[in-house]
């Protein structure tokens, strides 16, 4: 028996790849085993090639796999692009409607299956995506009740008859090709997984999740992909807490009203990618002069303009940290797991209130829409932190003058009030202003004023800057890396150590203010340092040089072809440094 194994499903967009790849996961996830999913998906609605693809394993894993035990095909161009990942003898299930053929120098098995047959028969070819589902899960010998039991999760809302036909598309297939085969494939026969209950969701998910656990209760937004799934998650649970999700006409709009909602004493939020997060740049230096707080979030793809929007890359750091004009204070918290997607979700509102500023969550599409397990969250971990808001009574103004809501302090943090608090008047603009928020140009004020913005990021502290796997004292490589790419850091590490070469991991999770002070030590005791970052640019290692310096010892691995990292690819990387040192 064998501990893991990767699956995948491809054919055309609109086809039923995501159903199909949906139903199979969480059979799997009911069965107790830890996943890792990898959505391909073409920028448009219908049409164009996708799949999906599953690591499934008895242990814990936050990577997507180098190669590939079986292939569920629905067209020969599903067999073409995707077969060069299948190991040795792995296997080809496709519909025998396109007569597959196995491309020259694959040594795949191939199991056509009347896929598309099955599901006409009882009654529409839109069955044939429960036919390649039952087939494949033949093959693992896995308990066919656990997969109908998924299907009618699915189904059950198109009623009865709906569900009896899926289900029999699976078993029709299931049995097929048991008959075919003689059986299930002795050497595809997962070992029983520990049956713990996880999480299996997206990112995204996730974060939707923290910002409701975190009291957010408005979402103004405007859809784009890879952010449009916590909008709809929000769209659908946010109102069962008194909440209210609103579709705007743009993100300038989006952006505008989660600033007006926060000044109201609402938390709020909004999300977006690259292109959005552009548009948005204006308000979020608005709340930065005004104090204001607000949570965004900025799922990355492909850019620079429309891009790879279906695409993994990790090149909106410097927007993020420089992208407005002038100077304010600012926070970019970038988790790096499902669930730092939710704690840090929770987080970024108590961040956002404590410092009156924006905060920017900085995810990237692998770690937003690849669906994965994770632990069950815990409730307990969770404070609300509103910092200096102050929601009861307030003394007296003198006569003549306002509240101080810009109030210069030691730390740059000022009283904040909701509007319509007795005694609490104030002046708000997008001008520099004085500590009541009059307009004020004059040359000490100005100087005063962002001097008491910016010192805010001085005192900035926030949960685990950076995450840090340092068994080695002195080691010959330190590799770094941010959002997605720590799960395949870690099992490049493992891989790397077996081959005798020490190594230590950062996951860099603070990108501004920079943690200079925790990063730098780990720096400087390593020989050789490696910056993964899906970018063309270095984006993540130029802040490192300019905030720890270093540079002389620091190699950039990068890569920027709308694909996440393979284990592999670092593993490469990193023994070929070690080549170099040997020479």
């Amino acid at each position: 028996m064998i501990s893991q194994l990767s699956w995948k499903i491809g054919g055309q967009q609109g086809e039923g790849v995501e159903s199909t790849d949906k139903i199979f996961s969480t059979a799997l996830n009911r069965l107790g085993y830890y996943l890792y999913g990898y959505r391909h998906f073409s920028s448009r609605i219908k049409g164009g090639h996708t799949n999906n693809k599953i690591r499934i394993s008895t242990k814990p894993i936050r990577a997507i796999s180098d190669d590939l035990d079986i292939l569920v095909a629905f067209d020969q161009e599903t067999i073409d692009l995707n077969a060069h990942e299948l190991r040795a003898n792995g296997v080809i299930v496709a519909d025998a409607k396109f007569n597959p053929v196995v491309p020259e120098g694959i040594t795949a098995r191939l199991f056509p299956v009347p896929i598309t047959a099955i599901a006409e028969e009882l009654g529409t070819s839109l069955f044939k995506n429960m036919a390649a589902s039952g087939a494949s899960w033949a093959l693992l010998g896995l308990p066919l009740e656990v997969f109908n039991k998924a299907v009618e999760e699915e189904f059950g809302r198109k009623g009865a008859a709906v569900v009896e036909k899926n289900i029999e598309a699976v078993r029709k297939a299931a049995e097929f090709i048991l008959e075919a085969n003689g059986g299930p494939l002795p050497e595809f026969q997962l070992e029983p997984a520990d049956g713990k209950q996880k999480l299996f969701i997206i990112g995204n998910d996730a974060i939707g999740m923290g910002a409701l656990t975190a009291g957010c209760r408005f979402m103004p937004a405007y859809p784009i992909t890879p952010a449009s799934e916590i909008m709809e998650y929000l769209t659908k649970t946010m109102p069962k807490f008194g909440g209210a999700v609103i579709q705007t006409e743009d993100e300038i709009a989006a952006v505008t009203m989660a600033v007006g909602a926060n000044y109201g004493g609402v938390r709020a939020m909004t999300a977006s990618a690259g292109p959005g997060l552009s548009l948005m740049m204006e308000a979020i230096g608005l709340a930065g002069m005004t104090e204001t707080p607000v949570v965004i979030v900025d799922t990355q793809r492909g850019g620079p303009s429309t891009g790879l929007p279906t695409k993994q890359e990790q090149s909106d750091l410097y927007a993020m940290i420089y992208g407005t004009h002038g100077e304010i204070p600012k926070i970019v918290l970038s988790p790096s797991t499902i669930e730092e997607c939710f704690y840090d979700a929770i987080e970024a509102f108590n961040l956002a209130e404590q410092y009156q500023c924006p905060v920017i969550l900085l995810t990237d599409l692998q770690l937003s829409l690849g669906k994965q397990s994770c632990a069950m969250l815990d409730y307990n971990k969770i404070q609300i932190n509103r910092g200096r808001l102050s929601e009861g009574e307030l003394p007296a103004t003198e006569a003549n003058t306002l509240f101080k809501r810009y109030e210069f302090t030691e730390d740059g943090v000022s009283p904040r009030v909701i509007p319509g608090q007795k005694y609490g008047i104030h002046h708000v603009t997008g001008v520099e202003h004085d500590q009541e928020g009059r307009p004020s140009e004059g040359t000490e004020n100005r100087k005063k004023m962002m001097d008491k913005r910016l010192e805010k990021m001085k005192h900035v502290k926030v949960t685990n800057p950076i995450l840090v796997d340092a068994p080695h004292e002195e080691p010959e490589l330190l590799i770094i890396g941010m959002g997605s790419t720590g799960g395949t850091i870690d099992e490049a590490r493992t891989r790397l150590s077996a081959k005798g070469i020490t190594a230590n991991h950062v996951t860099v999770r603070l990108l501004h203010p920079f943690p200079a002070d925790e990063l730098k030590p780990y720096l400087d005791k390593a020989k050789t340092v490696v910056v993964v970052e899906n970018n063309a640019t270095a984006q993540l290692a130029s802040l490192i040089k300019l905030n720890c310096g270093n540079a002389d010892k620091i190699k950039s691995l990068l890569k920027y072809n709308g694909n996440p990292f393979l284990p592999a690819e670092i593993t490469t990387f990193c023994q070929e440094l070690n080549l170099v040192w040997q020479r």
